[in-house]
């Protein structure tokens, strides 16, 4: 995910390394022999998710959720989103319609106007309210196929130190002073939308050191904000995102992510499953951590088939997502900006309970990408790693979006296809 996970946001992938100390490249223990143990997955209470709608308009290789071909989906309000959850939505969704009237929507489904009369009602619509909200605010488009797959993160806690001291010897990197962001779009009207990061070599502009090059010690330009005192910890907090970090007298500060290198991310856990590494049923976050701290050295060199590295800062105050705002564990999504609108509501029907409902887009994340792929976010603390570490959902996803939407979209005509058909 970008703002919590930063890397958010974005799949579940622990990171070991050799890392550099503030004097020059050294080996670090791969873990530390009392780091606490990854939280027992917490088993999930199966249910049956609603089918997805035929799409005679899917394109399977649309561009945004605009090109994946639209169809209308069920009313809102056979949707049976939980009252309870109807409330926290409508605050997450009030605090976010500041953003999604402004910003550019790249989905290329909604203009920041669409949004203005849903924003409105909700300023005005109470906790009781908010399921007849939803319902009579919003309509329900499935995006191509409407398959959706849901993973999920959270807010760790690793044992650390703002000072180096003897067992927290291993940095926590800042942003790089070489690190230079390149808006592409500034360049050629063609690559509007797209950027990239790197570095100036000489008279050349080249990619940023990738994963293995920064671990051994090829960049300089890096401050140092705190020490952990396991590498294993705190790779997996680079996973997602933000994370807060422990001290031995009990005193914590928190961190999130600031940048990333520019690298692509490779999620490591399909790399274990296809090698044999993971059993079937055993590629949990908790089973991933395991497997490294048992077998140091072949993970890390898989781990730097990874060629993405984030760098971190100091955070104060709530955890903030992609759009800069407060997230909140149990409604906050991390999702595609290509195809769900930041700010937007989504229901999920899933074939779990946990993951099934109502939630809102406010963060993105680096694994986080394609149509009806999310990434949900739980909050902090020993039961939300449970249940984000073992967090792997299918079904359909439904995105609402301000009535009238997808006719517009569809020319005025409804696209003849609004009438959902299973």
């Amino acid at each position: 995910m970008t703002g919590v996970g930063g890397v958010s946001k974005k799949s579940l992938v622990v990171i070991m390394a050799i890392l550099l100390s503030a004097c020059g490249g050294r080996s670090v223990p791969p873990s530390n022999p009392g780091a606490r143990p990854p939280a027992p997955v917490r088993q999930p209470v199966a249910a049956t998710p609603l089918p997805p709608i035929t799409n005679d308009n899917l394109v399977p290789a649309g561009a945004n959720a605009a090109g994946a071909g639209l169809v209308a989906g069920p009313p809102v309000a056979s949707l049976g989103i939980d009252r309870a959850r109807a409330a926290k939505a409508l605050t997450a969704f009030r605090l976010s319609c500041r953003e999604l009237m402004r910003r550019t929507d790249q989905s290329g489904l909604t203009r920041g106007a669409d949004w203005q009369p849903a924003c409105t009602a909700a300023q005005s619509a109470g906790d009781s309210d908010a399921q007849s909200f939803f319902a009579t605010n919003f309509e329900a488009v499935q995006v191509g196929d409407g398959k959706a797959f849901a993973t999920g993160y959270y807010i760790p806690e690793i044992q650390g130190s703002r000072e180096r001291r003897s067992g927290y010897e291993v940095p926590i990197y800042g942003r790089p002073t070489d690190l230079i962001d390149v808006d592409l779009g500034k360049f050629s009207d063609a690559l509007k939308g797209k950027s990239i990061r790197g570095r100036v070599e000489g008279k050349n502009f080249v990619p940023y050191y990738d994963r293995g090059q920064i671990e051994n010690g090829a960049m300089t330009n890096a401050p140092i904000i705190g020490w952990a005192a396991d590498p294993v910890a705190l790779f997996f907090l680079q996973v997602q995102g933000s994370g807060d970090v422990r001290a031995p007298d009990g005193s914590s500060f928190r961190i999130g992510y600031d940048s990333q290198n520019g690298r692509d991310y490779t999620g490591i856990g399909a790399l274990m499953r296809d090698r044999g590494l993971l059993q079937p049923g055993h590629a949990s976050m908790q089973d991933i951590v395991a497997y490294l701290r048992a077998n140091p050295d072949q993970g890390r060199d898989i781990m730097r088939e990874n060629k993405s590295y984030v760098f971190f800062r100091i955070l104060s105050g709530p955890p903030l997502g992609a759009l800069g705002l407060p997230v909140t564990g149990g409604v906050t999504v991390a999702a595609d900006v290509k195809f769900i609108p930041l700010g937007a509501p989504v229901f999920l029907s899933m074939d779990r309970v946990d993951a099934t409902g109502l939630w809102i887009a406010q963060d993105t994340g680096g694994a986080i990408k394609g149509s009806n792929r999310v990434d949900t976010f739980w909050g902090s603390g020993r039961e939300a790693e449970a249940v984000a570490g073992g967090m792997s959902a299918h079904g359909t996803a439904f995105l609402l979006l301000p009535v009238g939407t997808l006719a517009r979209l569809q020319g005025g005509s409804g696209g003849g296809g609004t009438t959902p058909q299973r």
